[in-house]
């Protein structure tokens, strides 16, 4: 308990000049993403800015990692879209009160250790699609509101305030790193914009930020057994794609700052700020890759610079408004693509000849259904699929025997490799029925008995010799795996003297 009451770790050195600087880069480039998945989603700009502020707010306080940002993602719009196409608001807090109730179980329950299960090579794919579509998003500023390109002056005023951004971005880092290179993208195109009058598009062309503090209420849903039946499944999803994309930002923020984030304690802090997002108005959300990589790379290392980020949202929205509003588009779309740029893998490219083809298969799989379908949860549950299957079928061909006759004439098969479904066939094929002698011994030392289809495998070969009148002995198999086998005791002797003690795996699930 004290370790989840203890907040804030007091004994880290926290540059509060760094933190601040940060949250506020954070919020400004939080304010055309909340909005956006607000609109993709069906939904009010409003809707989108207060989840954002919420679930920044509570996961940056209760989370498992700091400097980790959470808030209104385009990965549950996508999920939540028809909701809120045929029922409204009303049943979109109402699913993510429920998520956030499913996150909080997973948490309670210890799930988070499960994205152990998740290879490197789903991870990169994961990351690489996340980076794709970030990109891709930014392409639409490049359109008119009636979806034709831009054109002449409007288009080369735009990309050059654009380039101008990607180039401080580039570029600052390399002289000072003092000041977070993309805030000062942001100020000078803005800078740049107010000094000349040139005329581009604004955060205020897009949409009205302008707002109060979260209207607290609870979902105006009918409260039966059909209302839940309705959201269950929208909820199960959401939370699903929460947790999962919030506990791969964790892993690879993890990475990224050598130290070791705490999953279970996310899933929790995911599961309380859905909650309130829900009841606050809000669409919910989760763990956003981009803007945690914007917060770490510009210096940020504790609590303080999530904080900040989503008390300055909640500023922009009660006060702010009016100067947010006139922030070209080019500087917020310059910072985003540079984000994208950061987030991509590159040095998985590099690894192309020297990966698996599985692996390579797995990555750019995941990376394919991330960009088509803008279902992270989606990707990377194909992804762990096929590489469960991808290990599976290799691990089925490594089974093996050595055989020999011993000085009495009983012939030995010891057995090499996992025993389990997918290496059955491989073991069947082993063995010679016919021309073996009277007294066979299947010696499971180096094997390991790991499921109900490899139990169903040793009485099928004991079945093979019994009925050409030859008996079989299998040594070194476990107390479980002599208990399962109980019901073909009368043709099969086992010797216990020297069973290694360990546990099926099937037991252990």
């Amino acid at each position: 308990m004290k370790k989840y009451l203890n907040l804030f770790d007091l004994k880290q050195k926290v540059n509060y000049k760094t933190e601040v600087l940060s949250g506020l880069t954070v919020a400004l480039a939080l304010v055309p993403e909340a909005v956006a998945f607000a609109l993709i989603a069906g939904l009010s700009p409003l809707t989108g800015l207060y989840a954002a502020f919420m679930m920044g707010l509570v996961t940056s306080i209760l989370g498992g990692r700091p400097g980790m940002i959470s808030g209104a993602t385009g990965a549950v719009a996508v999920v939540i879209v028809s909701l809120a196409a045929s029922h409204g608001p009303e049943y979109i807090f109402a699913t993510v009160i429920l998520a956030g109730l499913i996150q909080m179980a997973a948490g309670f329950l210890k799930l988070g250790k499960l994205m152990r299960l998740v290879p490197h090579p789903v991870i990169f794919g994961f990351v690489n699609g996340l980076a794709i579509i970030i990109f891709m998003s930014q392409i639409a500023q490049f359109k008119t509101e009636g979806g034709d390109w831009l054109s002449g002056q409007e288009l080369y005023t735009f990309l050059g305030l654009v380039l101008l951004a990607i180039f401080i971005i580039w570029g600052l880092p390399k002289l000072t790193r003092a000041f977070p290179a993309s805030l000062a993208a942001i100020l000078v195109v803005f800078a740049v914009v107010v000094f000349t009058g040139i005329d581009t598009r604004t955060v205020g062309d897009i949409t009205s930020i302008s707002g109060g503090f979260p209207p607290f209420h609870l979902p105006d849903v009918p409260l039966n057994l059909e209302t839940f039946m309705l959201i269950l499944p929208y909820a199960g999803i959401v939370a699903g794609v929460g947790l999962i994309e919030s506990l791969l930002t964790l892993n690879i923020l993890d990475e990224i700052t050598e130290t070791r984030g705490r999953g279970n304690k996310e899933c929790i802090a995911q599961g309380s700020a859905n909650i309130l997002s829900g009841l606050f108005s809000g669409m919910g959300g989760c763990a956003m890759l981009g803007q945690s990589l914007i917060n770490v790379s510009s210096g940020a290392r504790a609590r303080l610079s999530g904080i900040v980020a989503a008390v300055l949202l909640l500023v922009f929205i009660m006060y702010g408004a009016p100067l947010i509003e006139q922030l070209p588009m080019a500087a917020l779309t310059g910072v985003m693509i540079m984000v994208a740029t950061g987030t991509f893998e590159w040095a998985s490219l590099r690894t192309f000849n020297r990966m698996p083809k599985s692996d390579v298969l797995v990555m750019a799989l995941v990376t394919i259904v991330t960009v088509i379908l803008h279902n992270l949860a989606l990707a990377v549950l194909v992804g762990v699929i096929i590489a469960a299957l991808v290990f599976a079928w290799d691990n089925a061909k490594r089974i093996r025997a050595r055989k020999h006759i011993d000085e009495n004439g009983h012939k030995h098969y010891e057995i090499y490799g996992p025993l389990f479904f997918g290496s059955t066939s491989v073991f069947n094929d082993k063995f010679d029925v016919h021309n073996d002698p009277e007294h066979v011994i299947i010696d499971f030392r180096e094997s390991r008995v790991v499921d109900m289809s490899a139990i169903e495998a040793l009485n099928k070969i004991t079945e093979r010799y019994a009925k050409v009148g030859k008996k079989v002995h299998l040594r070194h198999l476990s107390d479980d795996c002599i208990k399962l086998l109980k019901d073909a005791s009368a043709i099969i002797e086992v010797n216990i003297e020297e069973d290694p003690k360990y546990k099926l795996a099937v037991d252990q699930l």
